[in-house]
């Protein structure tokens, strides 16, 4: 018998957040997270996104064994100002039973007619900076810390139970030596002439600073035209400054001004934490913070993490500035591979201005979708 528990207490919240460790502890492309920051993402006091959405957490048992969790969520900045009645779920994991995903699922979808939406899509988090999508295709490759890894049989699961695909993503990558400087080297320096431009390098994370709530604006900009989108707060702001920019090079931040110092693009990298959250376990003490800071002094992979352009500003090249200058950081770094995060099929844009770099699809992955009876 299969029975369902909502996580009301902070262990209940731990066991939620262990649970994968369990299911995929026989897998090496599963990356863990880290522990204590992913139960701070479920904190109240300490997440700002619970100011405008809210999350119930569910454990499904078995045998007195945990066999399943998900996430019901609403974003009410999306129900409420775009009139997009969904319900959001997310943080499925599931054994290969699925009447444990039955019972999930039904769950989401019991709390989705309570609140009058219409329709659930998932896997997907709070907002367009989560996690998002089951994966269905390039099981065989590492996982990333901004994206989630999960078994064949998800996709199935959904599929038996009436779901369909709502939206697909790609995923690419491309060794460093297909980057080839014709494209964008000599150009760029036009386009910075043209429109009196120029690029900002940092050595230390403070100088980025004065620009990073420039940088979540832009970013809320460039990128509201695509599905699902719903913008940054202000009070979200600092939060996810808090939360990212300790793991990333403030070298591999690049930022794009105008003559008057504001800010048209930006473009940003993480090093690969994969390897090393895999060593980590999900626990930073007592060696962890050890693996992650090698890792950021010396991993030769990199993730494209973000991309934008101001929208006057879109189709004019600028993107050339941006990868001339992460060329010239990655030639004095010695990576070696460059990896993109999750993208919309039909985000045709982002995808013609990587074309030169014989990108290749390593992962697919899309989010589900059912109506609400």
């Amino acid at each position: 018998m299969i029975t369902l528990k909502e996580v009301t207490t902070k262990k209940d919240v731990k066991t939620f957040v262990k649970f994968p460790f369990e299911l995929y502890k026989d897998s090496k492309y599963w990356v863990p997270p880290i522990i204590s920051q992913e139960i701070k993402t479920f904190n109240k006091k300490i997440n700002p996104v619970f100011n405008d959405a809210e999350a119930t957490l569910f454990l499904a048992y078995k045998d007195n064994k945990v066999v399943g969790r998900v996430a019901a969520i609403i974003n009410w900045l999306e129900v409420k100002e775009q009139n997009q009645k969904k319900m959001r779920f997310g943080w499925f994991d599931v054994i290969d039973d699925v009447e444990v995903s039955k019972v999930l699922l039904d769950k989401v979808i019991e709390i989705g007619k309570q609140n009058n939406l219409e329709f659930t899509e998932g896997p997907v988090g709070f907002s367009n900076l989560d996690k998002v999508g089951v994966l269905t295709y390039g099981f065989d490759h590492i996982g990333t810390m901004i994206t989630w890894y999960n078994h064949p049989y998800y996709a199935s699961h959904f599929e038996q139970l009436g779901y369909t695909v709502e939206k697909q993503y790609l995923e690419n990558k491309h060794a460093f030596s297909d980057i080839k400087t014709d494209s964008f080297g000599r150009i760029q320096e036009i386009i910075k002439k043209r429109y009196n431009l120029k690029a900002l390098y940092f050595s230390k994370t403070k100088e980025v600073m004065p620009y990073a709530d420039k940088m979540f604006d832009l970013f809320n900009k460039s990128y509201s035209s695509l599905a699902s989108f719903v913008a940054i707060t202000d009070v979200q702001k600092a939060y996810f400054k808090k939360k990212f920019l300790g793991f990333i090079n403030p070298e591999y931040i690049k930022f794009v001004v105008d003559k008057n110092d504001e800010l048209i693009a930006f473009g940003i990298v993480m090093p690969s934490y994969a390897e090393a959250l895999q060593k980590m376990n999900g626990k930073l003490f007592p060696f962890g913070f050890k693996h992650i800071l090698h890792a950021k002094k010396h991993s030769k992979k990199v993730t494209f993490y973000l991309i934008g352009v101001h929208p006057e500003y879109q189709n004019k090249g600028i993107h050339a500035i941006i990868f001339n200058e992460f060329y010239n950081t990655f030639s004095e770094k010695g990576i070696v591979e460059c990896l993109r995060t999750p993208e919309l099929v039909e985000n045709t844009a982002i995808q013609k201005i990587w074309k030169n770099f014989n990108p290749v699809t390593h992962k697919k992955r899309c989010t589900f979708r059912k109506d609400i009876l």
